[in-house]
């Protein structure tokens, strides 16, 4: 029972305060930035393309159907996965920066998911070929919520949203608390 206590309870190790700053101004950039440029493709997200299609071909192995989602859900998943692995290890900055970035993920995802009727986005496909099928005009399709589809990315985009800034939230919150067992090297410098 005790590590279950750990593990919903972590103990962050401290972030000092000049990292706070910077962290939280690098997120307040970011978020300028993606906001400037809503519903279009951010300079990440062309990172985030290659772990999506990344995911088309690992879930591939499975048959048609997750390998049609599977693109999405690796693109969901690696930095979920990141940030359960940084909380456990108490690390909040790493913590922080893997959760703002599953919910930024959510931004492309909005994007590409509000495309499935017009379909005019670009699409690339990492198994080459002429034909390429846009994810989720397929997937919208095939569960009976096409028309849907702006409305569906809407929901979406602003659950990334409220995320990235829950996570920034956290950040400060986190920052703005003295832990009561700084580390060596922090409270040497205090």
């Amino acid at each position: 029972m005790e590590s279950l206590d750990e593990l919903v309870h972590p103990d962050w190790r401290p972030l000092p305060r000049p990292a706070v700053v910077a962290w939280v101004v690098f997120y307040a950039l970011f978020l300028l930035y993606a906001f400037a440029h809503n519903g279009q493709c951010l300079f990440i997200d062309l990172a985030n393309l290659i772990v999506h299609e990344g995911g088309h071909l690992l879930f591939g192995w499975f048959g048609q159907t997750l390998g049609l989602w599977g693109g999405t859900i690796l693109q969901w998943s690696v930095p979920l996965g990141l940030a359960v692995y940084f909380y456990v290890n108490g690390q909040v900055g790493g913590f922080v920066f893997c959760l703002f970035f599953f919910f930024e993920n959510w931004l492309y995802t909005a994007t590409y998911m509000a495309d499935a009727r017009a379909m005019a986005l670009p699409l690339v496909s990492a198994g080459g070929g002429d034909y390429i099928e846009h994810d989720w005009h397929t997937i919208f399709s095939s569960l009976g919520v096409l028309e849907y589809d702006t409305v569906i990315a809407g929901t979406i985009r602003v659950l990334g949203w409220c995320g990235m800034l829950v996570s920034v939230g956290l950040l400060i919150w986190r920052g703005s608390q003295r832990s009561e067992a700084l580390d060596p090297i922090l409270r040497s410098r205090l």
